[in-house]
Order: C-alpha cells, then structure tokens, then sequence
C-alpha cells in the first residue's frame, strides 16, 4: 500500500512538572526536508531527533515542533534582575508624570519588561528526554497513519487514470486496421491526381508506400505502452514507497504515446492520444505526493 507525503501529527502529555506538545507537518519534497522549532536546549539531541524524524517519516518536507513547558517551576529556578526592574519603573514613572497619567499599574508593567524575569535553563540532565522522545514518536506514528489514508485515495486516484489510458489504447488498437488502410487510400488518391501529368513507376510507389507505412506503424509503442501499464498497476499494488518508481514508469509511458502520436497521421487516434495525455498528466502530479 502506498503512502502520501502529505499529513500530520500531534502528541500532548505531562510528565512531572513538565508538559510537552509535539507537532509533525509533512509535504511532499524529493529528499527529507527537516525544519525544526524547539528550544537550544534541544541542540544536544538534534542528531538523535533527525534519525527518528528520517527512520519514521522517510522523505518529505516535515515541519517538525516541539514545547517544553514548565508547570511548576520552583523558586531557585526563576531569577529577577533588580537593576533592571527598577530602571524600568523609574522609566515608567518618570513617564506618567510628564504625561499627568496614574502612577497604577506601573509596578506590574516593570515586572513584565523584557529580561526582567527569567528562568533559568534547564540542564540536558533535568530534560525528560525519554518522555519527549516518545512524544516524537506518537506524533510520527499519527503522521503516518495519516498518510496511509491519503495514500489510498491517491492509489484509487492512480488506478483510475491508468486505467483510462489503457481503454484509450485499445480505442487506438481499434482504430489502427482502418488507419493504415486510410493512409493507403489517401496516398492513392493523391497519386491518382497527378498521374496524367507525371509518369509513375507502380513498383517504386508501392516499395515506396511500405517503406512509408513501415514508418508510420505504431505496434511496437502499443506492445510497450501495455506492458509499462501493466508495470504500473504491479508496483502500485505491490511495492511500498514507490513514489519515485512510479515516476519513472510514468515517464516511459508518456514516451511511449508522445510517439504514438507523432506516428498516427489520423484525427481520431490523435483525438485519444491528447486524452491519455491528459491522463498522464493527473498522473505525474499525483505520484508528485507518493512517499
């Protein structure tokens, strides 16, 4: 079964006096694109964290975050800058007087400056990583779980648009009796227009018009052209994060009828190659999202 690159996850528990919320995002992108959002103190982890996010999530551009909070902070661990908190009243004071405004409210004001208060980081010893690692990997496995959903309607998706390709193969199979048969005739009728005025050699213009229709035959691009849709349709089913097999595939299928096309010299067989053009094109933007 195949799996979108496009999903997400979400994890929230407590542990302590910690709480820790993690989020996963995933788009599609050729190679894993990790950006991630959480704190320096993180920075000892960050190769760990990577070698989850690539053994979990494989590839895709993956929004990862993650929040460390404190619940109940204890006194030796918040510090407030005297100087600092002072100078800021004096500030705030001075200010109110200039302006004839209340002096209420100012002391809270001070208290909540920038850099008045902080809390003093935590060592890698304090950090429940055991708990924050296993937060990353429930966000992950809800993340793939998402993906796993969006991967069966892109698979149906997939089938749908091969599947019409394929009936628009055997439209031109259909057609392709009639169509050297029409190529004969219009060639002959052509000739016979201007056979009073120019000598014609029968036995060259026949060798001629093999060697034309030789050119013209388009048996060998429908033998391929089944047997890469079949291809598709086995590993689509068969094989798991085939986004990029199926890409390729894709690609040798659109060779195929780009060359039925330019071989056809016929409206109708035309007419059905720009329809199975168009279901190409579903094709390789939909893989575009396969994992």
């Amino acid at each position: 079964m195949q799996q979108s690159m496009t999903g997400y996850g979400r994890d929230e528990r407590t542990y302590q006096q910690f709480q820790i919320k993690t989020e996963v995002k995933s788009l599609n992108s050729k190679f894993l694109d990790l950006t991630p959002r959480y704190g320096k103190e993180f920075s000892t982890k960050e190769i760990e964290i990577r070698n989850l996010i690539s053994d979990q999530l494989k590839r895709g551009k993956i929004m990862l975050s993650v929040e460390l909070i404190i619940t109940e902070a204890e006194d030796s661990n918040v510090h407030v800058d005297d100087s600092l908190f002072k100078a800021y009243f004096k500030k705030f004071k001075s200010l109110a007087s200039e302006v004839g405004h209340e002096e209420d409210g100012l002391f809270e004001m001070a208290l909540q400056a920038p850099e008045v208060v902080k809390q003093q980081e935590l060592s890698p010893e304090q950090i429940p990583w055991e708990e924050i690692f296993a937060s990353l990997s429930a966000a992950t496995n809800q993340c793939n779980g998402f993906r796993s959903e969006e991967g069966k309607a892109l698979e149906q998706k997939l089938q749908e648009y091969a599947s019409n390709i394929s009936q628009g193969l055997k439209e031109i199979e259909a057609a392709d009796a009639s169509r050297n048969e029409n190529i004969r005739a219009r060639l002959q009728k052509n000739l016979d227009e201007i056979r009073e005025k120019v000598q014609v050699d029968e036995n060259r213009f026949e060798q001629e018009l093999i060697y034309y229709l030789e050119k013209m035959d388009i048996t060998e691009e429908k033998v391929r052209l089944n047997q890469h849709l079949n291809y598709f349709g086995e590993v689509l089913e068969k094989e798991e994060q085939a986004g990029k097999k199926l890409g390729f595939i894709a690609q040798e299928i659109g060779r195929e009828i780009n060359t039925i096309g330019s071989k056809a010299n016929d409206a109708d067989v035309q007419r059905t190659v720009v329809v199975m053009k168009d279901e190409l094109e579903k094709i390789k933007e939909q893989v575009l999202n396969i994992l």
